[in-house]
Formats: C-alpha cells, sequence, structure tokens
C-alpha cells in the first residue's frame, strides 16, 4: 500500500519499467526509512543517486523549497533461482532552514524526474545484479542551474557522512560542447535552408525571363511578317 503520491509514482514507474527491461523476472520495491549505505547483508547490492532534484514541503511552517541535492539510497538483491528480485529505497529528507523545527521533511518529485531516476536504477541493476552492460547513467546536474548553495547542517544524508557528487569540470566541458555543437549544426541548417530557397527564387527568375525573351522573338517575327 502507498503511503504518498510520490511513493505510489516510484512504484508505478519501477514496475512499469521492469516489466519491459526484465519480463521473466519478478521485482518489487519496498521504501525502507531505516535503510544504511555501506550495511549490506550477503548478495546485497548497493546503488547511490546523488544528484536528484525534488521539492520539499515543511509540514510545519509551510515553507517550501527546491534541492537538487536529493540523495536516494538503493540495496538490491536478486533470487536467480527463484527469478525474483528485490529493491529497497530510501529518500533522504531534509529539515526546514525557515522555522528550524527538527522535524525532518520528504521530498516530492516530478513524474518526469522519477522516470529518469528509475532509469539510472535499472542501468545499475543490469550491471549488478545481470552483470549486463546497463548503458549510460543520466546525469541532470551538469545541464541545469545550480539552485543555490546547499545547506549540509539541515541534509539528513550529509549529517549519515553521505559526501555529495558533484559534476567534474570536464564533464561540464563536454556537455557544453555538444550543445554548442548542436546548436551550430541547426544554424548550418537554418542557413543552408535560405540559401537553397535564394537559389531558387532566382532559377525561376531567370527561366521566366528567358521565356518572356522567346515569346517576344517569335511576337515581333510573326508581327514583321505580316
Amino acid at each position: 500500500m502507498c503511503t504518498s503520491l510520490t511513493t505510489c509514482e516510484w512504484k508505478k514507474v519501477f514496475y512499469e519499467k521492469m516489466e519491459v527491461a526484465k519480463p521473466a523476472d519478478s521485482w518489487e520495491l519496498i521504501i525502507d526509512p531505516n535503510l544504511k549505505p555501506n550495511e549490506l547483508a550477503p548478495g546485497w547490492k548497493q546503488y547511490l543517486e546523488q544528484h536528484a532534484s525534488g521539492r520539499f514541503h515543511c509540514s510545519w511552517c509551510w515553507h517550501t523549497w527546491q534541492s537538487s541535492h536529493v540523495v536516494i539510497l538503493f540495496h538490491m538483491y536478486l533470487d536467480r533461482a527463484q527469478r525474483a528480485g528485490s529493491v529497497r529505497m530510501r529518500v533522504f529528507k531534509q529539515l526546514c532552514y525557515e522555522c528550524g523545527t527538527a522535524r525532518l521533511d520528504e521530498s516530492s518529485m516530478l513524474e518526469e524526474n522519477i522516470e529518469s531516476l528509475v532509469d539510472n536504477l535499472i542501468t545499475s541493476l543490469r550491471e549488478q545484479c545481470y552483470d549486463e552492460d546497463g548503458g549510460q547513467y543520466r546525469i541532470h546536474v551538469a545541464c541545469r542551474p545550480d539552485i543555490g548553495p546547499h545547506r549540509a547542517e539541515f541534509c539528513e544524508a550529509c549529517q549519515e557522512g553521505i559526501v555529495h557528487w558533484k559534476p567534474s569540470q570536464k564533464l561540464l566541458e563536454e556537455e557544453a560542447a555538444t550543445h554548442g555543437f548542436s546548436e551550430a549544426s541547426k544554424s548550418r541548417a537554418q542557413a543552408g535552408l535560405g540559401y537553397n530557397f535564394f537559389s531558387l527564387r532566382w532559377c525561376l527568375f531567370w527561366a521566366s525571363l528567358c521565356l518572356l525573351i522567346v515569346y517576344l522573338q517569335f511576337s515581333f517575327r510573326g508581327s514583321a511578317s505580316l
């Protein structure tokens, strides 16, 4: 049973995508607020999402804030004999810095963000549980502006010793170069379209002029013969 709308959305997206990724296996997703990083039972694997984006809502003073430093911990286990797997998940909370209450608040996420995060989870599942090439992880921090400085004293993950991941300068430069190349290609295509249109227009003009000259010559010869 879902405890919140965001939890329901997580399970919905996870089950739909796993049905496509591994239709022969049965997987379950369990929300576990007591999950600890690097404390794994035998056979379990870990994946840590360190750059998720979410919105927080204080249940005490109703203050809301956006964070691009939401940490999500996953523990995964696959029973190959039974063809059944389990994922335990914990979304780390944050404290409200407006009212200073000690009450930790959960984050809410857009469906599109949840889908990309589940894609990353499945990539890790393929690599760690199935020994497959999971593909490329989707990194979002590098392509969106930083919302503001992260306040470690209000972050549950930071208080438990989790170091947040940040993109390297090289990654930022590569994404900027890729974006710049796409824009340049688009500009060249538009310029080429304008040039072709311009050339076609002149071809039509000269063709019409030639036809007009031929028509006038024949008209002049006809008048002269009369």
